[in-house]
Parts: C-alpha cells; sequence; structure tokens
C-alpha cells in the first residue's frame, strides 16, 4: 500500500510563493512501471477537484493545468521519495486544498482523478490579494 503526507501549506499574498512536499512510502505492483506517476490535485469550496501537476517516475515527463503553466513546477527527489510542487506567482484563485496522488496511467498526460488510487490527507493553500 502507498501511503502520501503532504505539507507546506499556507497562507501567503498574491505574487507570493509556496514549496509543497508530498512523502511517499509503500509499494505497489506498478510502482516500477513507466506509467507509474505523483500529481497534484487542488478542489476550493463549491468547486470540482482539478489536475495541477503530474510527473512520472523517474524525473519522466511533467505536465500542467493551463491555468498554472509558468509558475508552477513539479518535481521529485527519489532519493527521498518525495515530490515537491513550487508555487511561484500566486494568485488569489489559487487559493484551495491541494492533495497529492499517486497512481498508474497508461499513457502520458496530466490524468484525471480516477487515475489515482492513492490520496494524501490534502494541505490548504490560501492566497491573499
Amino acid at each position: 500500500q502507498v501511503q502520501l503526507v503532504e505539507s507546506g501549506g499556507g497562507s501567503v499574498q498574491a505574487g507570493g510563493s509556496l514549496r509543497l512536499s508530498c512523502a511517499a512510502s509503500g509499494y505497489t505492483s506498478r510502482s516500477n512501471l513507466m506509467g507509474w506517476c505523483i500529481g497534484w490535485f487542488r478542489q476550493a469550496p463549491g468547486k470540482e477537484r482539478e489536475g495541477v501537476a503530474v510527473i512520472y517516475r523517474n524525473n519522466g515527463p511533467t505536465y500542467y493545468a493551463d491555468s498554472v503553466k509558468g509558475r508552477f513546477t513539479i518535481s521529485q527527489d527519489n532519493a527521498k521519495n518525495t515530490v515537491y510542487l513550487q508555487m511561484n506567482s500566486l494568485k488569489p484563485e489559487d487559493t484551495a486544498m491541494y492533495y497529492c496522488a499517486a497512481g498508474f496511467r497508461t499513457t502520458y498526460g496530466l490524468g484525471t482523478g480516477p487515475d489515482f488510487q492513492h490520496w494524501g490527507q490534502g494541505t490548504q493553500v490560501s492566497v491573499s490579494s
């Protein structure tokens, strides 16, 4: 079983930066396959869950939602089994609960929620204007 623990959320003013961390532990039969990936999702009150960024194993391809391209960067430290989401130039509309998720996909891409079988508890990001 895979466990994911997020950290790094907080409150910042617009234009500020935060770095989220997702510490992964555990193993599944698909963890070593090329389609294994870890992604960040977010959900604001009253809105649907949105995929933000995803990275495939061993620093493979990365994908981003259009709304965060050029501002957010996803990366991973294999030695620490940790995936990071560096968020710069934050906007009030980035305010949401951010979740880390892991799963296996048969094709590269950002993916959607059902593609990910393992989820963390979430970390809150609040951006004030």
